[in-house]
């Protein structure tokens, strides 16, 4: 019997525990984003007048923008959709 090979990464070379300066750069990144984020949602929980298309509220802001948000990546997504059935 000969002995388990290493594991490899995806382009054949062997795993050895350390990262690239890609990864790292990337993790450093999105390190700094999440604080931004969460630091932008913890600023904007004052609560604003809201109104909807039947009536009106009161809402955190934070969630008024994220609704927002949600609402136009689905309708990008539907645009792109139809934009790609029509070709």
């Amino acid at each position: 019997m000969s002995a388990p090979l290493p594991p490899q990464e995806k382009d054949g070379r062997p795993q050895t525990g350390r990262r690239t300066s890609k990864e790292l750069v990337r993790t450093g990144l999105a390190i700094v984003l999440a604080i931004y984020f969460t630091l932008f949602a913890v600023l904007n929980l004052d609560d604003v007048k809201v109104n909807w298309v039947f009536g009106s509220g009161h809402a955190p802001l934070i969630i008024v923008i994220v609704i927002c948000l949600l609402v136009g990546i689905v309708l990008t997504y539907f645009a792109e959709r139809r934009g790609k059935r029509k070709r």
